[in-house]
């Protein structure tokens, strides 16, 4: 996310907000999602993906992800597009803390910058397991 928004100084991107939601809200947007662009394995033809995308609310797709240095990793990160009653759901429904955490990522990004990676503070990671066989299918994952 970080590198996303140039750690928080892009354009439109200097506000940076921890967004804690329910588990089961985001098995529904993993389940809802479709792929930005047609793929062969997972879609009967060019024509149901485009009617896929005419009825989901959730935008699918896989981006390199980078680590704090801005280098790419082998690994890809999800990126998930909300829209409509999806996106009115999530607002209203789903989240269930708030916290703006600007400050905290210019801390960090003082140190991303002057390369003091051992003191840089980053979340701890894990893979978030998906249940749900078809939605694994569905992801490629």
């Amino acid at each position: 996310m970080m590198y996303r928004s140039g750690w928080g100084r892009k354009e439109g991107q200097e506000v940076t907000l921890a967004i804690r939601l329910r588990r089961s809200a985001f098995d529904s947007i993993l389940a809802q999602a479709v792929h930005s662009k047609y793929i062969p394995e997972l879609y009967e033809s060019e024509k149901s993906w485009r009617e896929a995308i005419k009825t989901s609310d959730v935008r699918l797709q896989w981006d390199p992800d980078h680590a704090p240095t801005g280098e790419k990793l082998e690994r890809r990160a999800i990126q998930l597009g909300l829209q409509r009653k999806v996106a009115i759901q999530y607002s209203r429904e789903w989240i269930i803390e708030i916290e703006d955490v600007s400050e905290f990522v210019a801390e960090q990004r003082r140190n991303a910058l002057s390369k003091k990676y051992e003191v840089l503070l980053i979340p701890s990671e894990s893979v978030y397991e998906v249940d749900d066989a078809e939605v694994k299918r569905k992801l490629q994952i």
